[in-house]
């Protein structure tokens, strides 16, 4: 079995692009298509509410008709058979990690399954579009229910819990990120500091190569899959 006992691993959206989810940074990709200004920023939000929600609506429509592909799979079963610690840290607000089957997940940009309201702060699941007329289900007040995502300007999630499981980790791998997003792009640093041995599994080289002990490249539903089974035979 892997001799390493505590694998954080960061996923980001290249990970699901084989199961049909467009990238962000990558020519074609969703930044290309719309201005991250006015759909992914408070202030954004603040100016056009309908117009977000339309962005979001449309995403969380798309989601239901993917479904996890081989690279998630790989994950979760590594999860399930590794006999140490597995923490996943993704970037990708999707549900498709938990569709495959892990349980030891943190969403630092939010879950795009998920809204909150901006009158009371209390968040529900939810799977159906949103509008500006919604009522919220805790407080009845219209007009405050968003994506809970978190947005350029916004801190992600769990940041203290993500940096505690780096100071402890032996293993990092960094997989399908573009390598050029804080604060996620500076978690491998923060493992190689702490000791940790540090891999990356990228479609190309990241932006971040360079901090990696080791990188191997192609598509994730090739490469995960295969770097899994190299640490469960050890």
């Amino acid at each position: 079995m892997s001799r390493y006992q505590r694998i954080v691993i960061l996923t980001g959206a290249g990970l699901s692009a084989e199961s049909g989810l467009a990238t962000f940074r990558d020519k074609g990709g969703v930044w290309a298509r719309y201005d991250y200004r006015e759909v992914a920023t408070p202030e954004g939000f603040a100016r056009n509410p309908s117009l977000v929600h339309e962005f979001y609506n449309m995403r969380r429509r798309d989601l239901k008709t993917v479904a996890p592909n081989a690279a998630h799979m790989a994950l979760a079963r590594l999860e399930q058979e590794h006999r140490g610690e597995v923490l996943i840290v993704t970037q990708n607000v999707d549900n498709l990690h938990e569709a495959a089957g892990s349980t030891s997940l943190i969403h630092m940009h939010g879950e795009l399954l998920k809204v909150y309201c901006t009158h009371c702060r209390k968040g529900c699941s939810w799977t159906d579009d949103l509008t500006t007329e919604l009522a919220c289900p805790s407080c009845g007040k219209s007009g405050g229910m968003r994506p809970d995502i978190v947005w350029f300007g916004e801190m992600p999630y769990h940041m203290d819990v993500i940096g505690e499981a780096l100071e402890q980790a032996d293993l990092f791998i960094s997989i399908g990120t573009s390598g050029n997003v804080y604060p996620a792009a500076g978690f491998v640093a923060e493992a190689r500091a702490s000791g940790a041995h540090t891999v990356e599994l990228n479609l190309e080289p990241s932006e971040g190569r360079s901090f990696f002990h080791e990188a191997i490249h192609g598509p994730a539903t090739r490469i995960v899959p295969g770097f899994v089974d190299s640490l469960l035979a050890g």
